[in-house]
């Protein structure tokens, strides 16, 4: 007996395309079976074998068939050809308000919605309070959710989809919504899904996200299986074809960064109270030579230091993570480092704190100009706290002594 958890044979999803409203009664009431459509297959035969316990990451461009795939996995949309298994209950997180009645309270909706997953009146009893807790809404639970913020709304989704113990769970592109808290909060709930062996299928632009969270990936092109596998390999696949794309914004996911060139800190900012939903805020950076010297011009295999100065406001934050990452100035990314990844813990104490990368065998970036990212995340490095971009530019010189982005440590044998 196998351990698929999904399985997915020729599945096939195609709509009709009509130029005109008027076209579809037309091509309904056609004695001579005239066509005024033409057929637009959004999945094309996919085939699919998902174990119990895999956490797939699904990446492709807009248009690719990732949240179709995700609508016919969950039974929202039927397809128009083949077929999917389900081994077990399925609670999903589709795009806002799939599945909510907007005219019932929050209450009725997660009763709703457990009925619809399969939950019976009981068993929702034992899981409502759970779930109200999870959501922290206050008394919004008991007001029609027509009423709700996005936020709220999006709160009330997720604490259901992840609170009724499924056996797969869904993940269209959530994560982006409500405040930094309560998106740390997911992340920690769905982290200890995935460690406790339920399935996971999640969309989403952020590459580095499906690195860290997934253990195999799927590339969707044109509505196809392009790549199906190891994560980094599908990534590394995906991000070459963006790379070989036009760079227009159809091709490219879509930019979750809200900094821009413009926020460049030259200096170190003095320390400030934040606000009342602020966790930690980044300060600025000091680049400095092996003297302890800020420095803006470095030459190749100089000893590098990254002063990185951070402001916290709630202590309460486990495990945040301290990322770094080098680029060029036309925005080629040269290396991305963080603390988790190097198992270091940085401080985290209320007031300013400091911690400093090293770069100990040099810098070995070829000549030319660069920059640096900072970014503050929780603990699996996947929600942003503070992403500062382009925080401070330096210069290499070099000799011309080789081609490329950097020069890798090398010697010549006879």
């Amino acid at each position: 007996m196998d351990n698929n958890a999904i399985t997915i044979s020729n599945l096939t999803k195609c709509y009709r395309l009509y130029e005109k409203p008027f076209d579809r009664v037309k091509e309904t009431f056609s004695f001579s079976r005239s066509k005024y459509s033409k057929e637009k297959c959004v999945l094309d035969h996919i085939s699919l074998e998902i174990k119990q316990g895999d956490v797939v990451g699904i990446v492709g461009t807009n248009g690719a068939g990732k949240s179709t795939l995700l609508k016919l996995v969950t039974g929202v949309l039927t397809p128009t050809s083949g077929t999917i298994s389900i081994r077990g209950k399925i609670a999903a997180l589709l795009e806002l308000g799939t599945g909510f009645n907007p005219e019932f309270t929050g209450i009725k909706n997660i009763y709703l919605n457990g009925t619809m997953m399969g939950f019976s009146h009981e068993e929702m009893e034992e899981k409502i309070q759970n779930i109200i807790d999870f959501a922290d809404i206050g008394d919004f639970i008991y007001q029609p959710v027509k009423t709700y913020s996005s936020g709220m709304f999006a709160r009330l989704a997720f604490a259901v989809a992840i609170n009724v113990e499924p056996d797969i769970l869904i993940v269209d592109e959530a994560l982006s919504v409500g405040d930094l808290r309560f998106q740390m909060k997911c992340m920690d709930k769905m982290k200890s899904m995935m460690d406790s062996g339920v399935t996971v299928l999640f969309v989403s632009h952020d590459i580095n996200a499906i690195r860290r969270l997934c253990t195999k990936g799927l590339w969707l092109l044109d509505g196809k299986v392009q790549t199906y596998g190891d994560t980094n390999r599908v990534c590394d696949q995906y991000l070459d074809y963006l790379k070989m794309c036009d760079m227009d914004e159809e091709c490219l996911p879509e930019n979750k960064d809200e900094n821009n060139s413009e926020d460049i800190i030259e200096g170190i900012a003095e320390f400030r109270e934040g606000s009342e939903e602020a966790v930690g805020e980044i300060a600025g950076i000091r680049i400095v030579n092996e003297k302890g010297e800020p420095c803006e011009e470095f030459d190749l295999f100089e000893k590098m230091i990254v002063e990185v100065y951070y402001d916290v406001f709630d202590e309460k934050v486990a495990h945040p993570v301290l990322g770094v990452a080098l680029k060029r100035i036309d925005d080629e990314y040269i290396c991305g480092v963080n603390t988790m990844l190097d198992n270091e813990k940085i401080p985290w104490k209320y007031g300013r704190n400091c911690y400093k990368l090293c770069y100990t065998h040099g810098i070995r970036t070829l000549g030319g100009r660069y920059y640096f990212d900072v970014a503050l995340f929780d603990k699996t490095a996947t929600v942003p706290i503070q992403y500062r971009a382009k925080i401070k530019e330096f210069t290499v010189t070099a000799d011309y002594i080789g081609e490329g982005v950097c020069i890798i440590p090398h010697e010549w044998r006879k």
